[in-house]
């Protein structure tokens, strides 16, 4: 069994828990609320920002120039896809640019991106890069299952193709092809770390949904 096969096993349970989230059940069917998708677009926009930089980071640390160049793009694409949140879903669900600068993160967006930074300044390279691959990897097969759910002339259609397309999936490959080649290398101290990165992160992957579509707020913390 690979290193990435071992990832997904030990956290399969973890992954079905996401995938029957109301969030996701709901964004299939077409029926999620706007206000709830608009709340959690707004936060992802946030997120991408900080993936994107956890994303440099990781191409800092890679231990080969194929590698350095992966995640540099990754990290590019990770902007370019947070700028597009602007220019087409803030558009069509009016948010306004002002309405999105003057949105705090909630809590799970913050726990998720301070996790990730601490993680991408603080740890390995390998573990590092366990750390992001939920991000990819949960998203591509959450991906997958809503496309294959969802109803004719879903609202939410043009996120579903974002993360269900071809050209995501294959980057989601490639990165865990280059996990399991970074995995072999390592030994059975730093592949612990990097199992318990990638969990965690998994468990802030559900946190996240879990949390946007409660709407979750610093609430009674104002000053």
């Amino acid at each position: 069994m690979s290193f990435s096969q071992d990832l997904w096993q030990r956290n399969l349970a973890l992954y079905q828990k996401t995938l029957a989230l109301p969030f996701n059940q709901e964004l299939a069917q077409g029926t999620l609320s706007q206000e709830v998708f608009s709340h959690y677009v707004i936060q992802d926009a946030h997120y991408l920002l900080a993936y994107g930089r956890a994303l440099a980071v990781c191409a800092a640390k890679a231990f080969t120039a194929d590698d350095v160049m992966q995640f540099s793009e990754a990290a590019k694409i990770a902007i370019v896809v947070e700028r597009s949140l602007h220019d087409s879903f803030m558009r069509e669900f009016d948010i306004s640019k002002t309405q999105f600068e003057t949105t705090p993160l909630t809590l799970a967006c913050h726990h998720y991106t301070s996790f990730l930074t601490a993680t991408a300044w603080s740890e390995s390279y390998p573990v590092v890069l366990a750390s992001l691959l939920p991000c990819f990897w949960i998203y591509a097969e959450v991906g997958k299952d809503i496309v294959n759910h969802s109803i004719a002339n879903n609202p939410y259609q043009a996120w579903i193709d974002t993360y269900s397309g071809e050209d995501f999936h294959q980057a989601v490959r490639n990165v865990i092809n280059t996990i399991d080649q970074v995995a072999a290398r390592c030994d059975a101290d730093t592949l612990e770390k990097m199992h318990h990165a990638y969990t965690t992160a998994a468990k802030l992957e559900w946190l996240f949904w879990d949390s946007a579509y409660d709407q979750r707020q610093w609430l009674g913390l104002d000053a």
